[in-house]
């Protein structure tokens, strides 16, 4: 499968798949299973890469299709692996007037990834988001639960060496 952004190797390990294959196990029966297993999925890996998928698909007897369209439809799946230090920027109305778009563009500048990618070392993923309630900060970006404001283009690359 060719990626259409930076690809992460897949790290799973046999002590993550004895355990989604338990959880598959335990589950599969119950009426309306899938859900509940694929958020378990993510609770064990981190994210939902194509590899957990098919596992999911292939141990439930599940087209990988539907797999895949429910992991797309809801925003609580991600699909890409996040970094160590996971960094939203927020695209909403307010922080977008005052710059945040240009925020974000240095970001994948001195990241050398896009929205919603992963360095390959794992040690930072990227995201843009539509509101983190803090308006009257605005631009606003946050680090795992560290949040920035009032930012300019000219902070970002102190704030990254930070971590």
């Amino acid at each position: 499968m060719a990626c259409t952004k930076q690809c992460v190797p897949f790290r799973g390990t046999k002590e993550q798949e004895a355990a989604l294959r338990e959880a598959i196990d335990l589950l599969k029966d119950t009426k309306g299973a899938l859900m509940p297993i694929m958020q378990k999925a993510q609770e064990i890996y981190g994210y939902l890469p194509i590899e957990v998928q098919t596992m999911i698909s292939d141990e439930m007897g599940i087209p990988l299709e539907k797999i895949y369209g429910v992991s797309t439809f809801y925003s609580q799946f991600v699909l890409q692996p996040r970094g160590q230090y996971h960094i939203s920027v927020c695209l909403g109305t307010a922080c977008y007037v005052k710059g945040s778009g240009d925020i974000l563009k240095k970001l994948e500048e001195l990241l050398g990834i896009a929205n919603g990618e992963c360095t390959p070392d794992g040690k930072f993923s990227l995201d843009s988001c539509r509101c983190v309630g803090a308006c009257g900060l605005a631009p606003v970006m946050m680090i795992n639960d560290e949040v920035y404001g009032k930012l300019t283009v000219d902070e970002i690359a102190g704030i990254l060496e930070k971590y």
